[in-house]
């Protein structure tokens, strides 16, 4: 979900209805970590670039009522292995994980999962949580035991966030697909049984979506369109349709 594609000029013009809360203190683009602002990009770390975020709240926010605000947390590190948010098992993982790796955790005091959870609170003061987003898969390619582990993340956070089991739903991304010769699209596979394992979970096509020259990660426009397929699906969620249609 940290999103490698650069934006673009289109990207920066964002309705203030749309907000971020910040997940780390950025000088350069003078936000503070816990505060909400508009949600310009980059909406993960400081220099990060385009995400599915980015486009799942603009798509809500052309459909949603005026008077409704839409807020995300963006809590990402690009590469990691879903053990990353395992709250009981994260730190064997950072142990064996990529000095680069290990400089991008830092940025979130060791336990991006322990920010994640920080920020979710303080974000329940100003509204109400009704979704979770994941985009992750490539590091765990034909890890069968993927739908199992996210589910562990997912059950963890909402007890901590004393949200009742099961109640919100979980909306997650295809990585780029076999029809833009994705290096990962067998990862596919295993996320389209996510449902399984999480009945009030959602599983968003990446068909058609344009990857970048690796194969690996979706070009900005990519990420538009998956972001919005994303958004589309949390309006049906709450019983709006889209007015991207």
């Amino acid at each position: 979900m940290e999103g490698s594609a650069k934006f673009e000029a289109q990207d920066t013009v964002v309705d203030k209805r749309f907000q971020v809360l910040e997940a780390v203190n950025c000088d350069n683009l003078g936000r503070k970590k816990g505060n909400w602002y508009a949600a310009v990009p980059p909406l993960s770390r400081c220099r990060t670039g385009l995400t599915p975020g980015d486009y799942f709240g603009r798509t809500l926010i052309k459909t949603l009522p005026k008077k409704v605000r839409v807020g995300i947390i963006n809590v990402s590190v690009g590469g990691c292995k879903i053990e990353l948010f395992d709250k009981n098992g994260y730190q064997t993982y950072i142990t064996n994980a990529p000095e680069w790796m290990k400089n991008m955790i830092q940025e979130y005091e060791g336990n991006p999962y322990g920010r994640l959870v920080e920020l979710a609170k303080l974000a329940q003061k100003d509204g109400v949580i009704k979704g979770i987003l994941l985009h992750q898969g490539e590091s765990n390619t034909n890890d069968q035991a993927w739908p199992q582990k996210v589910k562990t993340v997912y059950d963890n956070l909402l007890n901590d966030l004393n949200i009742k089991p099961g109640s919100v739903p979980l909306i997650a991304g295809e990585v780029v697909n076999a029809d833009q010769n994705g290096v990962c699209a067998s990862m596919n596979n295993i996320i389209a049984k996510l449902p399984e394992t999480i009945p009030n979970s959602y599983v968003i096509s990446s068909a058609g979506c344009p990857d970048g020259p690796d194969n690996l990660h979706f070009s900005a426009e990519g990420y538009r369109m998956l972001g919005q397929r994303y958004g589309e699906k949390m309006l049906s969620i709450l019983g709006y349709k889209s007015s991207e249609k």
